[in-house]
């Protein structure tokens, strides 16, 4: 379903020096309805990857072909119009809005994609256990039932693809578990492949297949924490 071939970016470097590598990726795959845990050390470039997957950032070089389409190919508008009809990211922050509640952070998600369904959000919303939380706003909810919200949003356009970043890493070990279950089970159920970024040891041991970003990508021994990445 996805497939990633020498795909390459890079960042200025500090005073203008020569542009500094953050990804140097040659092959990549993801299969449909698959889960991969995708780990590294801090300013490695996994919220990068993350990213250029999405479509949020542009690759300067490679393919990344997705659903039969190749996103370094689009530009930004067809960017951002693809990604609201085959990708769901949920990220580090949750990135939810504070002045709507649980069900209108929802439906706004959907906009972008086929166009609200106030029903679908709210069986999503139910399935996560925020039933008798629709109402709430962000401030409202604990940090864990944000994390839901955020999830709820990822899948409200019935992606092939969800992305998450670090999802895990507000929590306590024992709801950090729980949310990851929950996150996983949420895809399965709706035919999503997952890759998740995470540096917790408990969350990539529970993955079947995990990898580190350096096994892949041949930047990652020339990428520090003052390359733009993270």
């Amino acid at each position: 379903m996805l497939t990633i071939r020498d795909l390459r970016k890079s960042y200025p470097a500090p005073g203008g020096g020569p542009a500094q590598a953050v990804i140097d990726v040659p092959s990549f795959e993801l299969g449909a309805g698959a889960e991969v845990c995708l780990a590294g050390r801090s300013g490695s470039g996994k919220t990068t990857f993350l990213n250029l997957i999405a479509g949020i950032q542009r690759a300067d070089a490679g393919s990344i072909e997705l659903c039969g389409s190749d996103l370094v190919q689009l530009g930004e508008s067809a960017r951002d119009a693809f990604r609201a009809r085959h990708i769901g990211y949920v990220f580090q922050t949750f990135n939810l809005l504070d002045a709507y509640s649980a069900l209108e952070n929802v439906l706004l998600g959907m906009l972008f994609g086929p166009g609200p369904d106030r029903g679908f959000a709210k069986e999503l919303l139910g399935e996560l256990g925020l039933g008798d939380r629709l109402g709430h706003r962000p401030h409202q909810l604990s940090i864990g039932q944000r994390q839901r919200v955020a999830l709820a949003r990822a899948l409200a356009n019935k992606p092939q693809l969800v992305l998450a970043d670090e999802p895990t890493g507000s929590l306590d070990p024992a709801r950090a578990a729980e949310a990851l279950e929950l996150m996983r089970r949420a895809c399965a159920e709706h035919g999503a492949a997952l890759l998740l970024v995470s540096h917790d040891q408990s969350v990539i041991g529970s993955f079947e297949r995990s990898l580190d970003l350096a096994e892949i990508n041949r930047a990652a021994s020339g990428v520090g924490s003052t390359g733009g990445a993270a």
